[in-house]
């Protein structure tokens, strides 16, 4: 394993993100701060408790996977995009560096910052209101597996992708609305029977649920479910990222 080049690629991409930081660190925690203001004052006056936890705290496992899910996709796509796009990849893949080591370190540093953000946005959420964690262990590792599996997801995307508005549309038109709709603001058991079981085929109410569990304990879905549905998409995209470098898709053209 050739450390020093992952380092170098590492330490270079966390650097990047002093250089963009109101885009990497603080539009995505004004965001959320925006959301309790809106969401926690005008709907958590008319909602005091959802599974018996005020509705400020209950949006918040909801808020850091949404700002999770979205940065880890933009910081991992955006990093191996740029290279294609100002035609540096070449000199990466002709350099020295296997491509587990490629992947190690654009995803390592992704997924590395999102979750640093994700707690910051935790400690941001504590000053709105009261919050307890009675699974930390378990919040640490979706909040770290979460991080690994989008970073992993955008950089397939970045590698997909062939220009700029491609980088955005799936996380603004597919990954944002399906966490709007995956329990992020609400508990599944407020929706109509129907709703509940038809809200189950959305892939990240596993996601949010378990998170959530690792708060307050209460979920809308059993927490060995949610870990099973978040370790299969990472291993459905690992496997789709060794299929990319086994063939060269979008890297060797």
């Amino acid at each position: 394993m050739n450390w020093p080049a992952i380092r170098a690629i590492y330490v270079f991409e966390i650097a990047r993100t002093w250089r963009t930081i109101f885009q990497s660190v603080l539009s995505p925690i004004i965001s959320t701060a925006l959301y309790f203001v809106v969401f926690g004052s005008a709907i958590g006056s008319r909602i005091s408790e959802v599974d018996g936890v005020s509705y400020g705290a209950f949006i918040v496992p909801g808020l850091i996977m949404l700002s999770l899910m979205t940065q880890s996709i933009s910081n991992a796509s955006f990093a191996i995009y740029f290279p294609k796009f100002i035609g540096t990849i070449y000199e990466l893949l002709s350099a020295p560096v296997s491509y587990v080591e490629i992947v190690i370190s654009y995803v390592g540093a992704a997924a590395t910052k999102s979750v640093v953000l994700g707690l910051i946005i935790l400690a941001t959420a504590s000053v709105f209101v009261p919050l307890r964690i009675e699974h930390p262990a378990w919040m640490l590792l979706f909040l770290v597996l979460t991080g690994i599996t989008f970073s992993l997801f955008g950089f397939i995307i970045g590698i997909w992708a062939d220009n700029f508005e491609k980088l955005t549309i799936i996380p603004l038109l597919i990954v944002t609305p399906l966490t709007f709709l995956g329990g992020t603001f609400y508990s599944l058991k407020m929706l109509p029977p129907i709703w509940q079981k038809i809200t189950l085929v959305n892939p990240v109410v596993y996601l949010v649920s378990g998170f959530r569990w690792s708060f307050y304990s209460v979920a809308d879905v059993n927490v060995y479910i949610s870990l099973a549905m978040i370790t299969g998409f990472l291993v459905a995209c690992l496997a789709i990222v060794a299929w990319i470098f086994k063939t060269g898709y979008r890297l060797k053209s």
